[in-house]
């Protein structure tokens, strides 16, 4: 039984040394950091202003037809939430929504691309167009802005005499639906 006494406690050392071997030699406090950045890491399951997203979305007219997909295109949208690079409407849609949620938002014109404006119809003369022969009723041109930027615009009407052009937005003026899947957020 002797002998028994130094192989125990040498055990009880080896299993001391390997408790040790795991602490940091900081105090308790410690765990309170851990516990931090984990709830950090978990909090960044849920989209908040600021953070950069990935979602997957369907998009929809009151008629049930298709405009747009990231699921045909075989790739999530990433954008940042809160920062203006999307409609006001999804991208309230998108800030409180947690990994894996799905959700179907029906967006008013206001929320979407907003109302139509007049502001955005030009008419110009048959002189001021470069190849206004070969335009037709439903033609997309691009226009040139006093600034240099280019915005496109859909020929709505033709004359012998000019032209006229609407660069409102395509689905300005109508309600929006919405699937959204939320993917990534960082």
């Amino acid at each position: 039984m002797a002998n028994m006494l130094p192989r125990a406690l040498a055990v009880l050392g080896a299993s001391a040394l390997i408790a040790l071997a795991g602490c940091s030699g900081q105090p308790a406090s410690q765990d309170t950091d851990d516990t931090s950045a984990q709830e950090q890491a978990e909090a960044k399951t849920v989209a908040e202003k600021g953070d950069t997203v990935k979602v997957n979305y369907r998009g929809t007219l009151d008629d049930g037809s298709q405009f747009d997909s990231s699921y045909d295109r075989g790739q999530p949208l990433e954008f940042t939430v809160g920062s203006g690079q999307m409609i006001s409407g999804f991208d309230a849609a998108v800030e409180g929504m947690k990994v894996g949620e799905k959700k179907t938002v029906r967006l008013e014109a206001a929320d979407a691309y907003g109302e139509p404006s007049d502001d955005m119809v030009a008419t110009f003369s048959k002189d001021e167009v470069p190849d206004f022969d070969s335009l037709e009723v439903g033609d997309t041109v691009t226009l040139s802005t006093s600034g240099g930027s280019t915005v496109g615009a859909k020929v709505t009407e033709k004359t012998d005499d000019s032209v006229t052009v609407d660069a409102n937005h395509e689905l300005a003026g109508k309600p929006l639906t919405f699937e959204i899947e939320l993917v990534e957020v960082e």
